[in-house]
């Protein structure tokens, strides 16, 4: 797909983003009828107000077309310039994937059903207060760029080589990330994962295929035949030998490998990605048990010597480093500034280790109303789950200690670690995927429902 198919259809190239579903199943037929016009009639009467044929781009209109409302969609109205723009878009991705291109009057109703769909949607999101940031923005469009193998300024370039508006790019991006907002906002508290629907998923063969741990093994084979003379065997392994000293003592994998050379050239390289059950019966007892990075004994087999590197590893047992923090927040505001917060926050921890009670000051002073009814206390935390500079703090202090006055987004904070453990999560890991997955499943058939529900719901006159 081209550039410029790409920026105008962004939903292909954010994988956060859910790309609508095709709205076949909504009865846009149904609002024709009542304006008595004959949906044919109708669409091959719009295409000539549209001024193109289906399979010609709009840049190669014979003529301008002045433009006109399609459609009213409760308070909002579709124009023939947006809906002449969408077709062609359609069209230059229905070519450019060689698909065989479905009948105009078809192709027509399919695109404004869709642009109805999303008018509906942007109006929910603009009445909820949906809001995307500059800053959301450029990371979604600096992650299309990774995706075409591009950094932004790269991308920005052949997006203007191509005759395409890099701002007109970024508000395609901006409409989408609302629609998957807005969708996902609905349609997830439709959703519900019982802990029952979990136990049983995990008893069944898809649901121990996916939780499974995956391996990424490096494996290097120095060929040996079996019927090699004792002193040539005896050789290859004290090679070999030299080469996994190496290794262990730091060296990197490959590096080593590669230098091998001469009379011994090893073959093999990177597996890829595999669940336990994919891996070559020759690793499958041996790959497991190593740690990340970390090197087997050498494998012997009837084509000689092996040795493989764990590269990396996923699933599997998961021990984590938690903390118990309790902390005090003072927000600035237009009565305290900045400066006076920063203050009040240090007075506080004056008062703490001039031997107040932490969980009283919190209880009278402290701005995040969720802890501080419970003395400031936010329980059990694990990295990441708290924003940069509180966490920075966090795992810096040494428990008991009242710390400095920390800014974060929220306002100032001192906090007090008071415990830390090592917490084995594997369990939770593991039903914690299955219910994701179970959500994801369950995902679609549910935004189908909703988007029939909406625009059975929605005032539409198509004109």
């Amino acid at each position: 797909m081209s550039i410029k198919a790409f920026a105008a259809n962004p939903t292909r190239l954010i994988p956060t983003l859910r790309v609508t579903p095709s709205l076949r199943v909504i009865p846009a037929q149904a609002a024709v009828r009542r304006t008595g016009i004959h949906f044919q009639t109708w669409a091959l009467t719009l295409a000539l107000a549209l001024g193109l044929s289906i399979t010609i781009a709009p840049t190669q209109a014979a003529t301008e077309v002045l433009d006109q409302v399609v459609a009213i969609v409760d308070d909002d109205v579709i124009m023939a310039s947006e809906l002449r723009e969408r077709l062609g878009t359609v069209t230059e991705t229905l070519q450019a994937r060689g698909m065989e291109m479905p009948p105009e009057d078809e192709l027509i109703r399919e695109t404004l059903d869709r642009l109805i769909l999303e008018s509906i949607q942007l109006q929910m999101g603009q009445r909820v207060g949906v809001r995307i940031s500059d800053a959301q923005l450029d990371q979604a469009v600096a992650r299309i760029a990774a995706q075409n193998r591009m950094n932004v300024d790269q991308f920005i370039a052949r997006l203007e080589q191509d005759g395409q508006s890099y701002a007109a790019m970024r508000e395609n991006v901006r409409r989408e990330m609302v629609l998957q907002r807005v969708q996902a906002g609905n349609v997830s508290q439709r959703i519900q994962i019982t802990d029952q629907e979990i136990d049983n998923f995990l008893n069944t063969e898809e649901g121990q295929a996916l939780t499974q741990p995956e391996y990424r093994i490096v494996h290097a084979l120095l060929p040996l035949s079996p019927d090699a003379p004792a002193d040539e065997k005896a050789a290859a392994e004290a090679h070999v030998d030299q080469l996994l000293q190496r290794i262990r003592a730091g060296e990197p994998f490959d590096e080593v490998i590669a230098s091998s050379g001469g009379k011994y050239t090893f073959t093999g390289g990177d597996l890829g990605w595999r669940k336990k059950s994919d891996l070559p019966s020759l690793f499958a007892e041996a790959a497991p048990p190593l740690a990340e990075g970390e090197t087997s004994d050498p494998i012997e087999s009837a084509s000689g010597i092996h040795l493989i590197n764990m590269n990396a590893k996923r699933g599997g047992e998961q021990i984590v480093s938690q903390t118990k923090v309790r902390h005090i927040l003072i927000k600035p505001s237009e009565i305290l500034t900045d400066d006076a917060a920063r203050q009040k926050a240090a007075d506080l921890k004056q008062r703490i280790e001039g031997g107040e009670d932490f969980a009283e000051l919190a209880k009278e002073y402290s701005e995040d109303i969720g802890s501080a009814r419970e003395g400031g206390d936010l329980g059990w935390t694990q990295r990441g789950q708290m924003v940069p500079e509180f966490e920075n703090a966090m795992e810096s202090a040494t428990i008991g200690e009242i710390t400095n006055p920390v800014r974060s987004q929220f306002g100032w904070h001192i906090l007090e670690v008071t415990e830390r453990r090592q917490q084995d999560m594997t369990d939770q890991a593991i039903r914690n995927k299955a219910a994701e997955y179970l959500h994801g499943r369950k995902y679609q058939e549910e935004l189908d429902a909703w988007l029939r529900k909406i625009r059975d719901e929605a005032f539409v006159d198509i004109k």
